[in-house]
């Protein structure tokens, strides 16, 4: 038995096993080997569940034969002691298989959960650039269930099975005849009911994909829900929403509506099966040659091997659910870090120059340096290279669901089309990552370091940094590692004491996901609290007061340079209320630096500074 919640190593470190990711099939070797244990063990007790079942039709005709017929109480008395026996037996294991289930289902669920959220911290902000949110949203939760329901019906399959063996050997034992009709005829039924699974694996496949779009369609609309406010664009987003959800829902049913055909179909074929067996077997009471007891566990064995054989369907169509959720978190799982670790990795100067090869831009080292960009795009991409970051994609992650109406060879050669598109980004990205990188602090590439104390000692942050869900002290200083004075110094610097004023219990005040609880510009002074309480050699910020007011921007840029007193530190900005605090200011356009100086020397001498500052000013007032 393991303890929850489980333990999963998939990517927390390179000696633990990684999941088997070749083929959708050998994925579902891997998780049932990942949980042997708890399989074995419900193997063993949902056989001690079935096999009672199995016996009870023998035993009542054997009552029947020798007890009840001759009139003998004494047998009548054992067999019904042996049934009640066999009942018992089969209550308690079944309800103990059904413990252990829930079991190995929680487990194939948390794993899932756990591998991905793994692999998105081992990527990073590479995943969205090759998988959309709402897929790997999708393959955490629902394909996690699919995967736990695909282990149970496999277990209880397995049971059954051995069931059904069981079963074969009793009823050809007592009629050759009768025997053999009900075992050609029942794997005879199932594949007479094999047709309708193809379309209803065709609509449940349909239903995941539209699923996975509506759950893209949900993350978009949340993370933009401020913007959609502002602009009145609640309505149109909205119906958006309420049309997939329609789609997915008319899914729904067309996938039910197969299913419950198939259902319906076995229930029919199995009522032409008993009477075909109730027909032959009064033929052969009447000659003899069965009992009334044979007669009666012959029935008996007919009703119980419907369960089986609803259990192998259900198999079947689980089995190609899992299948179909297998391929989609095997694209999920198989992507690597485009990062290689250095053979020799060289020592970072936390205290040195910060170059940037491309644009001519020089940080000096304990200086508070301002960038102005021609645009903030550029400014952001000049960011991220500083932070060793992949530049964003102007177009959009490649998803593998389809188009609604491919089939066949087309579904097949557009499924791999688009698996090689992202394998080709993998590639591109990988190159981009492991060249010469072109950003050097004292004289070191940063491709020449480990990437870790890169991370650590050069810290980017912009307004898309994330705020998870928890208490406000987690949230400003998750690694739990500052005092309460260094917490509130950190505040004070943001200008973000309101922020715990606003919350009911103080530091202990739990947030939201993405701190939906606050305004805008009180999650951004939280963000910019947060990076400041980390204190970085090095840090770099994107635009940290873009949705804050006047009056708090002016406070929070006469504040932070106390703050960051002796560190380097660089802020992209056009706002006049900080550019009037830096000891440099650095003009870039087109990709290149073009002037520098103090904000005043570059009012006063450079018209294309003017153009930039004066302009955003000028939004701001408006």
């Amino acid at each position: 038995m393991r303890d929850f919640p489980p333990t999963q190593l998939a990517y927390e470190h390179a000696a633990a096993p990684r999941p088997d990711t070749r083929s959708p099939v050998a994925f579902l070797r891997w998780l049932a080997a990942d949980q042997a244990g708890v399989l074995a063990l419900s193997l063993l007790v949902a056989s001690l569940w079935t096999v009672p079942m199995a016996l009870v039709p023998w035993v009542f005709g054997r009552a029947i034969d020798q007890g009840i017929v001759p009139g003998d109480e004494a047998a009548t008395t054992r067999w019904v002691l042996l049934l009640l026996a066999l009942t018992l037996v089969g209550a308690g294991c079944g309800i103990a298989f059904h413990t252990l289930v829930v079991r190995s289902w929680v487990i194939a669920l948390h794993g899932t959960t756990r591998l991905v959220t793994n692999k998105a911290l081992q990527l990073g902000h590479v995943l969205p650039r090759r998988t959309p949110t709402g897929e790997v949203l999708s393959v955490s939760g629902s394909d996690g269930d699919e995967y736990g329901a695909f282990l149970e019906v496999a277990v209880r399959a397995a049971a059954q099975l051995l069931a059904f063996g069981i079963v074969a050997v009793i009823v050809l034992r007592m009629s050759l005849l009768l025997g053999v009709v009900l075992l050609l005829m029942t794997p005879l039924m199932l594949a007479a009911a094999s047709p309708f699974l193809r379309p209803m694996q065709r609509w449940q496949t349909i239903e995941r994909a539209r699923n996975s779009d509506l759950t893209s369609q949900a993350t978009d609309i949340v993370a933009g829900l401020r913007i959609l406010r502002g602009i009145g664009g609640e309505a149109t987003f909205g119906s958006a929403y309420a049309a997939q959800s329609q789609r997915v829902r008319t899914a729904g049913v067309r996938a039910g509506s197969w299913q419950a055909g198939v259902d319906a179909f076995g229930v029919f074929l199995f009522g032409v099966l008993l009477v075909v067996l109730m027909y032959l077997g009064v033929a052969q009471v009447a000659d003899g040659a069965l009992s009334i007891g044979d007669l009666v566990a012959f029935l008996g064995y007919t009703l119980f091997l419907v369960q089986p054989m609803r259990t192998f369907f259900e198999f079947a169509y689980k089995t190609t659910r899992a299948l179909v959720s297998a391929r989609r978190t095997i694209a999920v799982l198989e992507q690597e870090p485009p990062w290689r670790p250095p053979v020799d990795p060289v020592p970072l100067d936390p205290g040195a120059e910060l170059i940037d090869e491309a644009s001519g831009l020089r940080v000096a080292p304990g200086r508070l340096t301002m960038l102005v960009a021609g645009t903030t795009d550029e400014a952001a991409a000049l960011a991220d290279r500083l932070g060793r970051y992949l530049p964003g994609r102007e177009q959009e992650a490649i998803s593998l669901s389809l188009p609604e109406g491919l089939r066949g060879k087309a579904a097949r050669s557009e499924r791999d089309r688009r698996i090689e598109q992202r394998r080709e980004q993998a590639l591109l990205d990988e190159r981009a990552a492991t060249r010469a990188w072109g950003v050097h602090l004292g004289g070191v590439d940063l491709a020449a370091a480990d990437l870790p104390q890169v991370r650590s000692t050069i810290l980017v942050a912009d307004t898309g940094a994330t705020v998870f869900a928890g208490t406000l002290r987690e949230a400003l200083d998750p690694s739990g590692r500052l005092s309460r004075e260094q917490a509130e110094a950190a505040l004070h610097a943001a200008a973000a004491e309101d922020v715990y004023e606003s919350l009911p219990g103080g530091w202990q005040a739990v947030l939201e996901e993405r701190a939906r609880g606050l305004s805008g510009g009180q999650r951004q002074r939280l963000v910019l609290a947060r990076a400041l309480a980390a204190d970085p050699p090095s840090l770099v910020l994107v635009e940290p007061t873009s949705a804050v007011d006047a009056h708090t921007e002016a406070r929070i840029a006469q504040r932070l340079p106390a703050a960051r007193a002796g560190r380097t530190t660089l802020i992209t900005t056009s706002s006049p209320l900080w550019l009037r605090h830096a000891d440099e200011v650095v003009l870039v356009l087109d990709g290149h630096v073009v002037a520098k100086g103090t904000h005043e020397s570059l009012v006063r001498d450079e018209p294309r500074y003017r153009d930039v500052v004066l302009r955003a000013d000028a939004q701001v007032g408006t």
